[in-house]
Parts: structure tokens; C-alpha cells; sequence
């Protein structure tokens, strides 16, 4: 016998009935008019049941599926199993199971499952807000139930949920208003927030200002403790520098004194020097007059002498000092040169020689008149 990929076989005797084991794909030997093989399909198998496409027919058009909730209201829905046989249990599916099982097994534990928890819930639970706790609440039943039968399921899927036709309108009006109540929810939040906001902008501007006046109050004080440590210090300072002005001034006054002192004494002792210069220069002057006077007394008592011996030396001198142009000759005066004595006679009573003698006597010009 051979057993086809994705299918299992167990063997079904004439005489001792389903025997234990399970075949598996391949090739087995079997006891000929004895024994024979009965297959399973081992793939995973889709049960649908519930809401049928719009203008198609289905099984799940056939296998509708409706339940009630808490409000006694029908709901229609749409239900997707995935399962598949256990192949270690084919022999007591094979012995207990109505065949074929998947026909006969899953569609009422799928559809009493659902139908024993939808009663617990709202319609409004069961299409929104606890959809998925009655799925998974449902997929745990469903598990249970086929397992202890030989069905392992894998999945259970709620694909769609299709309400009461006023319901649906009430409801659809019932979620408007939920969505107008949760935008003015949502704006009351965002206006609650700018109000806190705004308040905490404010705490925290006057959480800033008390710290800015502190930390302005703590450094005034330690402005001024840092002034009152600094004056302790500040006043003997102070006091030093009015003792060593005062000795500043003190010396200052005693330099004075002690300058006008010398200056005095200066004065004095220039006075002293200068009248001592002044009598040195007067005897100096005394003694230079009285030398002068001696030596004119002496050049004149030797001009006195010289002209008692020439007399003529008087006109010489006159000559020489009525002008520089005049030559002077000193001859005798007895007469023993009469050559000399005529020229210069001649020369003297010539006009050009008058005529120059006159103007260096009388360099003035001379008038008109």
C-alpha cells in the first residue's frame, strides 16, 4: 500500500479492528482480504464561516454565523480556522470520529464557542474595544476542545463582524459624537496644558525673580561684609597715611625753615661777598686811578719837558689831530734849509691845498647864503 505525500494511513483490520499506528508516506505491506488502509489528510485545512462576500456564494455563505451579545442584539461574523489533524491520534480519530471529521467535528465547536462568549460582551465590546480579548478568548476554547479530539488548531481569526442595520446607525452617530467629544477633549487637553503652561511659565519667571533677588540680596551682603572687612583694614591704613602726613608735613615745614635758614645765611654770605667783590673793585678802580694819574702826571711831565726843548712838537700834534691826511715835516726853523721852506710855503698858499685844509677844518656843508 502506498500512502501519498501529505496524507497518513492507519490500518483497519477485518478481525482486531483500527489497529494502533500511524502510516506515513511511502510504501507499506499490509495482510491481503485482511487488513486494509484507511487515509487522513495531514495539510492544514481552512474552516470559514459567517459573513459571505457581497455577490458571491460561499461555504461561508452556508455556515453562517451569528451570535447574541449582552444587549440580545444578532451579530454576524465572519470566522477563519486554520487547523490540521494530529497524526499521532489518526487511530482513535479513525475508531471514535464521525467521518469525515473536519465536516462533521469543527463547525459546531467553532460555532459554540463563539456563541457561548459573545453573551458576556457588549456589541460595542465585541466590535471595538475588547475585539481581540474575545478573539484570543475564543481561539483558546476552540484549541481546547478540537485537541482533546485529535484536531491540532494553529489559528483563529475574526476577519469581519457585521451589526444590526440600526445599530450600525446608532452607533455610527454614537461614534461621531464620541469623535466630537474626543476632539473637544483633545483641544480641552491642549488649552489645559497652554493654561499650565502659562502658569508654570509664570512660576518659573517668578521662581526667577525671587532667585535673582536673592542672589542680588546675598551679594549686597556680601558686598557689604566684604566693605566692613575691608574698612578694618582700610581705617588703620588710613590712619597710617594721616600720621605720615601729618610727618610729611612736619618735614616739609621743618625743610622750610631750614631752607629759609640757608637762604638767609646764602643772602648774607653773598652780601658779605658781595661787598667784599665791590671794595675789591674800588681799590681795584683806586689803584687804576691812582696809577693813571701817576702815569699821566708822568707823560705829561715828559711832554712838558719835550716841548720846553721843542716847542714846535705842539704844532705837529695840532696838525695830527685836525686830520689824518695831513703829512708833517719837521724842518728848522732858522732858515738854513730856504729850499724846503719855499716849497712848503708855495705848496701851502695853493689853492687846492687851502681849498682842503678848509673842508677837513670845516667838514659842514655850507649854505646858500
Amino acid at each position: 500500500m502506498v500512502v501519498p505525500s501529505g496524507m497518513g494511513g492507519v490500518r483497519v483490520s477485518q478481525i482486531s479492528g483500527t489497529l494502533p499506528g500511524t502510516l506515513y508516506p511511502g510504501l507499506h505491506f499490509i495482510t491481503p482480504l485482511v487488513e486494509n488502509v484507511q487515509t487522513f489528510d495531514l495539510r492544514d485545512h481552512l474552516f470559514t464561516a459567517g459573513i459571505a462576500e457581497e455577490g458571491t456564494k460561499s461555504a461561508a455563505g452556508r455556515n453562517a454565523l451569528s451570535v447574541q451579545s449582552r444587549e440580545g442584539l444578532n451579530i454576524g461574523m465572519a470566522v477563519t480556522v486554520r487547523y490540521r489533524l494530529d497524526p499521532n491520534r489518526l487511530s482513535s480519530v479513525e475508531a471514535h470520529m464521525p467521518q469525515p471529521v473536519d465536516k462533521q467535528l469543527v463547525p459546531p465547536v467553532v460555532a459554540s464557542a463563539w456563541r457561548e462568549l459573545a453573551p458576556e460582551y457588549t456589541v460595542r465590546e465585541i466590535f471595538s474595544s475588547k475585539r481581540e480579548e474575545v478573539r484570543a478568548r475564543a481561539a483558546t476554547v476552540i484549541t481546547r476542545k478540537l485537541g482533546q479530539d485529535g484536531i491540532l488548531v494553529d489559528e483563529v481569526m475574526l476577519s469581519d463582524i457585521q451589526l444590526p442595520s440600526e445599530y450600525a446607525k446608532g452607533l455610527e452617530g454614537l461614534l461621531l459624537k464620541e469623535q466630537e467629544d474626543d476632539q473637544l477633549g483633545v483641544v480641552t487637553d491642549i488649552q489645559q496644558k497652554q493654561v499650565r503652561i502659562a502658569e508654570l511659565q509664570a512660576e518659573a519667571e517668578a521662581a526667577q525673580k525671587v532667585k535673582l533677588a536673592e542672589g542680588e540680596a546675598k551679594s549686597k551682603v556680601v558686598e557689604a561684609k566684604g566693605e566692613a572687612d575691608a574698612m578694618q583694614y582700610t581705617l588703620p591704613l588710613k590712619e597710617k597715611q594721616i600720621e605720615q602726613s601729618k610727618l610729611e608735613a612736619q618735614a616739609r615745614k621743618e625743610a622750610t625753615i631750614q631752607n629759609a635758614e640757608a637762604d638767609a645765611q646764602a643772602k648774607v654770605i653773598d652780601s658779605k661777598a658781595e661787598l667784599e667783590r665791590r671794595n675789591l673793585l674800588a681799590d681795584a678802580e683806586a689803584n687804576r686811578v691812582r696809577l693813571m694819574a701817576k702815569a699821566n702826571a708822568e707823560r705829561m711831565t715828559s711832554e712838558a719837558e719835550l716841548l720846553n726843548k721843542s716847542p714846535l712838537l705842539i704844532n705837529k700834534i695840532i696838525a695830527e689831530r685836525l686830520s689824518d691826511k695831513i703829512q708833517v715835516v719837521m724842518v728848522p726853523s732858522d732858515g738854513k734849509f730856504f729850499f724846503a721852506n719855499d716849497v712848503f710855503k708855495n705848496v701851502a698858499n695853493s689853492p687846492v691845498i687851502k681849498q682842503e685844509m678848509d673842508s677837513e677844518q670845516d667838514p659842514a656843508p655850507k649854505s646858500g647864503h
